[in-house]
């Protein structure tokens, strides 16, 4: 088994909830850090975490960090890490970059000095002077911050959000890996109601049936590192084992969505039907004003519309008023609401309990939290 340092990379405000998730895993040494979470584990590592992880955006292999004044020092201390251990004579690797607050403001100079430091040291390897970049991907970043630079390989491919279920796109989707994070931080487990009366093309509730029933959020799809020689495929059959082994397909759970356009809820539908949960979701078209329920101490996790858009304001606080009469008709229920609106409160009739910071894609929110009382314990009988 070899060492690597990796980094979980996820969006603003949910770097705990990836950490956590880290930790349920069994990797427990990690550094939090604004964005992202590095953490150390073997090839298993890699595997498990691409397949397991819902709220990080990509899982990252760390060759180095070092200072860089210049790009003479950008250009050496690139060259001495050991790219040649690790990228193949035929292989593809492309070289994407940032820079922020550092000396070396130059995105595109940076790629190219990057580039041919790997190259410079990817032909005392493998003895040659071109590279034809036909075989597997390696997708390198240089990210530069307050003159820091971070070298990684992407061992993910495609985000970690492309779960493979959704095909097809609504208008405004909610990130997979953003409604993974709401449902996470909200503490809702199996055993209770879950309901999104704005469900649009399914996310949340199915994001929750996937948590639910234990289902692996990566099973469905590709990684990049897949493909490299350092990771053998036995251990991603071993990871894709393990998986489907800790699945409960028949795990009976009480989510419902709802939302008043007919053609979200065919969305929803054929998504729930693709990602494989579709037995576990109740869908239907339903206004909010006629949103019941018979049952107690359920939650409500929602992404309603914020208004944002021209001529949507009047609309929007109009909703929110009557989310917060129908709403508290549900007196034991919990509520979870995210929106960029900061008149969401007083519309409501309500402040929250709790507030949270998230980005919807690079959209400021707040997620609006309001805690209702807890479920009572079951006792069990020694008769």
């Amino acid at each position: 088994m070899s060492k690597f340092e990796l980094i979980a990379t996820s969006a603003f405000g949910i770097e705990a909830v990836t950490a956590r998730e880290l930790k349920k895993l069994g990797y427990f040494d990690q550094k939090v850090e604004n964005g992202k979470v590095t953490f150390g584990g073997d090839e298993m590592a890699i595997c498990r975490s691409n397949l397991w992880l819902r709220t990080a955006d990509r899982v990252l292999l760390k060759l180095g960090e070092f200072k860089a004044l210049s790009f003479e020092e950008l250009f050496e201390q690139t060259k001495a890490l050991p790219w040649d251990e690790i990228i193949p004579a035929d292989a593809e690797f492309p070289v994407e970059g940032k820079s922020i607050d550092s000396k070396l403001f130059s995105v595109p100079d940076c790629q190219a000095i990057v580039k041919k430091a790997i190259v410079e040291k990817l032909k005392l390897r493998h003895k040659c002077e071109w590279f034809e970049e036909t075989g597997p991907r390696y997708r390198i970043e240089v990210a530069l911050l307050k003159d820091i630079a971070t070298l990684t390989i992407d061992t993910s491919g495609a985000g970690l959000h492309k779960r493979g279920y959704r095909k097809l796109v609504g208008g405004a989707p909610l990130k997979e890996t953003l409604a993974s994070a709401m449902i996470l931080i909200s503490h809702w487990n199996k055993d209770r109601v879950l309901l999104d009366p704005f469900c649009g093309s399914g996310t949340i509730p199915i994001e929750a049936a996937l948590i639910g029933k234990n289902i692996a959020p990566g099973l469905g799809r590709e990684f990049d590192a897949e493909n490299w020689n350092i990771i053998d495929s036995g251990f991603w059959d071993q990871a894709r084992d393990e998986a489907y082994d800790l699945m409960v397909e028949d795990r009976e759970l009480r989510i419902h969505g709802s939302d008043i356009d007919e053609e979200a809820m065919s969305l929803a539908r054929y998504h729930a039907k693709k990602a494989g949960v579709e037995d576990a979701i109740h869908l239907q078209r339903l206004p909010v004003s006629d949103i019941s329920s018979r049952y107690k101490y359920g939650i409500i996790i929602c992404n309603p519309p914020y208004g944002e858009r021209l001529g949507e304001k009047d609309y929007v606080d109009k909703l929110y008023r009557e989310m917060g009469t129908v709403f508290n008709r549900l007196d034991s229920w919990s509520y979870y609401v995210i929106t960029s609106n900061l008149e969401f409160e007083k519309l409501f009739g309500r402040r929250a309990d709790k507030k949270r910071k998230l980005y919807n894609g690079k959209l400021l929110c707040n997620y609006f939290q309001y805690f209702g009382p807890p479920p009572p314990k079951i006792t069990v009988s020694d008769n």
